[in-house]
């Protein structure tokens, strides 16, 4: 049996960046650094941070945090954390990644260009996400979040809109919700448009299609909080039926790998290398032959 691992799957830049700027800080500080929230969305990167020392907490901890060091995510946070931690006298790392943060500004742009037309701002995003909930929290909570083309009867038509989207959402999903929206509302001039789903996510998706289709079985690997992880799983799926979804090497079933002669192994942009290459030899082990 051939197992292959996607050069292309795997963390992307703003993880990267952040997962880097945790080591140095766990590093460098000599003791423990918060995380508010998961610093990604895959358990086993977590556990490996949190041998380190990294220590996750809720929004609620922040009072017990005074003087202590506290990471901010990739996702970003809504102005307000950032508030309350200055109030508290902790020491914020911020991992914003930059374009989650250049999000950010969008929105509040966005919001202040509706406000002066009696307009609105929606976002296409998953509600309860770290991502969107800093996304929302920047204009106090006052933008409409739809996950699917149901959601659009939250929209009062008749006043303008101004519609941006999470960064790791589908491209495809986005511009057949745009097109919904054209055609419902009352003039073209009514909407604004912003295509802000970050590409190096995104683009992954016609090569990812292109990886699943070449084998006989593929397994991906992600988080179960992944909001990516199931955008591209769902890409995967599509190219190839015979493809499984797991967090870990100990979830695989042997029943997958009957008659196969071929496995490709892929992920999100929150699973790390290690872990599909983990999941990779326990294949190999276990199932060839």
């Amino acid at each position: 049996m051939y197992v292959e691992i996607d050069q292309n799957s795997g963390f992307c830049f703003g993880v990267v960046r952040a997962i880097s700027k945790a080591e140095s800080a766990l590093r460098e500080l000599g003791g423990e650094v918060y995380s508010l929230g998961d610093i990604v969305h895959n358990r086993m990167e977590v556990q490996r941070l949190e041998s380190l020392g990294l220590r996750t907490v809720t929004h609620e901890a922040m009072p017990s945090l005074q003087g202590r060091d506290l990471f901010i995510r990739a996702h970003g946070e809504p102005p307000t954390t950032f508030q309350c931690a200055e109030e508290l006298g902790i020491n914020v790392i911020d991992a914003t990644c930059p374009v989650v943060a250049q999000l950010q500004r969008k929105v509040v742009a966005a919001y202040e260009k509706m406000q002066a037309v009696q307009g609105q701002v929606v976002i296409l995003g998953k509600r309860g996400h770290a991502e969107v909930v800093g996304l929302t929290g920047q204009v106090q909570d006052k933008a409409i979040v739809v996950e699917r083309e149901a959601d659009l009867e939250q929209i009062d038509f008749s006043r303008p809109i101004f519609f941006l989207s999470q960064t790791t959402q589908s491209v495809a999903l986005f511009w057949s919700l745009a097109e919904r929206m054209k055609e419902r509302i009352k003039s073209a001039d009514m909407l604004t448009v912003d295509d802000t789903i970050c590409r190096r996510v995104s683009n992954r998706e016609k090569a990812l299609s292109e990886f699943a289709a070449r084998f006989d079985v593929v397994v991906f690997v992600c988080g179960k909080k992944s909001s990516n992880g199931k955008v591209l799983f769902d890409v995967c799926h599509k190219a190839n039926a015979r493809s499984y979804n797991i967090e870990e090497e100990t979830e695989l079933q042997a029943e997958w790998f009957e008659g196969c002669h071929s496995v490709g192994i892929c992920g999100a942009t929150s699973t790390p290398a290690w872990l599909m290459e983990r999941v990779a030899n326990y294949i190999k082990e276990r199932f060839v032959g």
